[in-house]
């Protein structure tokens, strides 16, 4: 028996995935690194309990002392029910968010966000734990199924964190990419001082996270309207053209596109949406936000002025990501979609810079992109990073 122990623990520590081992194993004892006498949540709906019952007892498996919950599934408009909320309030080493859409909104945090010491604000507690306070590790998994768990879990993270980690160096020093694509996308995306962030599948250490399947990059443009700092240029004169002809996130759900959707922007903010039936979709999805926003308001639901604020985010480009897991592919489901080689995507709402809050974030796949990165410093030659589709580094 200590022989068998030992050779899991120099598989584990090696990085290298046991055969036997099955995908809930590998996100607990390898993207996680769950500990003996961790304090594990898990927040499932009905829908999304075959995955959750796995990572609850790869957990127990490994030692840690796991608590499986349910609620409703949730869409981009509801609250997380008030049990859910006080499960992660409790602070748990991890959490996990196993849902089949959301995990649903934070109400009192919406009215009263939570505060660092450094100034920044949060209008849900696991955003807190996680990014303010990091004192939690976090997974994510709206749209996650037994399918998708299966092919895309399993696969080479030594391999992803070292692309991660190659694109992480070339976005240094960038000022803005220039996105272009056979579909007719054709923009500029402003990224001067912005980090790059990588679902790189290592959440071992407190305040990080992300999803599972794990597999991109993805950086939140600057916010329309505000000079970048050390920049003499307006994100003003930045725009272009988007057209998403993959799959896009509705706020009632996920679809492959039949018809592509093409977004006019301006200064990083949506002005025009035109196409067919799923464009009309968009459109009503971003409109019922920009609503709901001042009337959260209203309802004293939001802090008096961030009802605009919020209505106008609804149309800000709030993500370009870079899909990074080649396992993954285009089925309709927006977890697995943005992870796929040959795309890149964009989201309209919310950032994660924390700098454009909003009811929506919406992805929207562009499939086979070139992206260039152009650098602040002149003297620097542009990088093409993604050639029609494939990746060049």
């Amino acid at each position: 028996m200590k022989i068998k122990e030992d050779i899991d623990n120099l598989l584990s520590n090696s990085g290298i995935i046991k055969k036997n081992r099955t995908p809930a194993e590998t996100v607990i004892q390898e993207v996680c690194k769950v500990k003996k006498g961790e304090r594990v949540l898990i927040i499932a709906n009905p829908a999304t309990n075959e995955v959750a019952q796995d990572l609850y007892a790869a957990a127990e498996n490994s030692g840690a002392l796991p608590t499986l919950m349910y609620q409703p599934e949730r869409s981009s408009f509801d609250n997380a029910t008030p049990e859910v909320l006080a499960a992660i309030g409790a602070n748990p080493d991890v959490c996990f968010s196993i849902s089949s859409n959301k995990l649903g909104k934070d109400p009192a945090a919406s009215a009263n966000p939570y505060k660092t010491e450094d100034g920044q604000s949060f209008t849900h507690i696991f955003d807190y734990l996680l990014d303010g306070k990091k004192s939690m590790r976090a997974v994510w998994t709206p749209g996650i199924t037994v399918d998708m768990m299966n092919r895309a879990a399993n696969i080479d993270y030594k391999e992803l964190a070292a692309r991660c980690a190659r694109l992480t160096e070339l976005f240094k020093g960038a000022k803005y990419v220039h996105v272009t694509a056979p579909a007719g996308t054709d923009i500029e995306i402003p990224i001067e001082n912005r980090p790059l962030l990588s679902d790189d599948g290592d959440f071992s250490r407190p305040g990080t996270g992300g999803n599972i399947p794990a597999g991109e990059v993805f950086i939140s443009p600057l916010v329309g309207g505000i000079k970048a700092k050390n920049s003499d240029k307006l994100n003003e004169e930045y725009g272009g053209i988007i057209v998403f002809d993959g799959s896009m996130t509705f706020p009632d759900g996920d679809s492959i596109l039949e018809t592509p959707i093409k977004c006019t922007i301006e200064r990083s903010y949506v002005k025009e949406i035109t196409g067919g039936e799923e464009a009309k979709r968009l459109l009503k999805g971003i409109t019922e936000a920009e609503n709901r926003s001042i009337q959260l308001e209203k309802e004293g639901k939001l802090p008096k002025g961030m009802g605009e604020i919020y209505r106008k985010n609804a149309r800000n480009i709030g993500e370009l990501g870079i899909g990074l897991n080649p396992a993954a592919k285009i089925t309709g489901n927006m977890l697995e979609d943005e992870k796929a080689f040959h795309t890149c995507h964009f989201a309209i709402g919310e950032n994660y810079d924390n700098d454009a809050p909003s009811l929506i974030h919406l992805d929207g796949v562009v499939r086979e992109p070139t992206i260039t990165i152009k650098y602040s410093d002149a003297s620097r030659n542009d990088v093409t990073i993604v050639n029609n589709g494939i990746l060049q580094i």
